[in-house]
């Protein structure tokens, strides 16, 4: 039987000293003494400012976790700021540090943590400028557009170590200055209904589980599809939003849709749970939602189940909420997809007011 052990999914940095070993040669008592202050007065105060947990110290380098990608590069970004900083005030030799920041999935080993996901930060680390920050991929795409900091795309490296090639993406002080915060427009909704299926989330206690609730989202995204009359979202559009706790007004305008499919998984033993909302974004108000409980058999034909009998339900749903939307409205304001809505749903409603 093989050994059981935790895991969980965090953001990693890994951050170290350029040159320590020129420096400590050179000064090795100041050397020692302005790190200690250094790692005092900046490095730890922000690590706890951030919500982070520093969990491995070595000599000019540490690793720390943090809860939120965003976090971990705004930490690094501030550190980097304020030891830039004492650095023009100083007349000894400049400490700078690398940083390199990822979101990976870790084995937990009481206060350590391990695994690819630490293994990777520690390599974009070391191929960051001095004074710099590397994000990869994966970290990246957590944090575009949403802080005041440009990122230059590096391509696919070669890293020390790994197999594969990696997606890096570089910030320097020397080339890349902070970006003043985006103003995102807002993007034109499309004549017909638009919406997006934001990824279910994992609501058990198994983070194995994650994949199932991206399975039920990549299959509704796909069932939703074949609506011809329904724009939908593209998967790579919407799963920047996993694991973050979105405002669905925001996350609609960013993607220029009307209508928000949000939902959760929860599994217990044999049993799994899927709540399901659709939500007019304009209003923030749910048009529809539903309850599924099933027995976990065959894995596959729930899904498609479940797929089936949501598309099916959202379909009508869409439907008469833009019947609705549409009925007070006058001919100029719409277009002609508003105009079918309004004679249907005054072809149901067939009142005398309206023979």
């Amino acid at each position: 039987m093989s050994e059981s052990y935790q895991r969980r999914l965090a953001a990693i940095v890994s951050a170290d000293v350029v040159g320590f070993s020129r420096l400590m040669q050179e000064d090795e008592a100041g050397t020692h003494r302005r790190l200690k202050a250094r790692f005092r007065d900046v490095v730890q105060p922000k690590i706890d400012a951030f919500g982070g947990r520093l969990f491995k110290l070595m000599g000019d380098g540490l690793l720390a976790e943090f809860p939120s990608v965003i976090g971990a590069t705004e930490w690094a970004l501030e550190v980097q700021s304020m030891v830039a900083a004492g650095n023009k005030n100083s007349d000894v030799p400049a400490i700078r540090y690398r940083i390199g920041v990822n979101l990976g999935d870790l084995i937990v080993d009481g206060d350590d943590l391990y695994g690819d996901g630490v293994n990777l930060a520690a390599r974009l680390q070391e191929v960051a400028a001095p004074g710099g920050i590397c994000l990869s991929d994966a970290a990246y795409q957590h944090v575009r557009g949403r802080i005041a900091l440009a990122f230059a795309d590096g391509g696919d490296m070669s890293l020390k170590n790994l197999a594969e090639p990696v997606k890096v993406w570089h910030w320097s002080p020397t080339e890349n200055a902070p970006a003043p915060p985006l103003e995102k427009p807002d993007l034109q909704l499309p004549e017909k209904p638009s919406i997006a299926v934001l990824p279910f989330d994992n609501m058990s206690n198994d983070a194995e589980q994650a994949y199932f609730a991206d399975g039920i989202t990549e299959d509704l995204i796909t069932g939703l599809s074949r609506i011809r009359w329904l724009f939908v979202i593209a998967r790579n559009s919407t799963f920047v939003y996993k694991g973050q706790a979105v405002d669905v007004r925001e996350v609609a305008r960013e993607l220029g849709v009307r209508y928000v499919v949000e939902g959760s998984v929860r599994k217990a033993g044999n049993r799994v749970r899927i709540n399901v909302q659709l939500i007019d974004a304009a209003t923030s108000n749910h048009v529809w939602a539903e309850r599924y409980d099933r027995e976990l058999d065959d894995i596959f034909e729930m899904q498609d189940e479940i797929t089936e009998m949501v598309a099916g339900a959202i379909e009508p749903a869409i439907f008469a909420a833009e019947g609705l939307r549409t009925r007070d409205r006058s001919g100029e304001m719409l277009g002609a997809w508003g105009l079918l809505m309004q004679a249907v749903e005054r072809f149901w409603r067939c009142t005398d007011s309206d023979a």
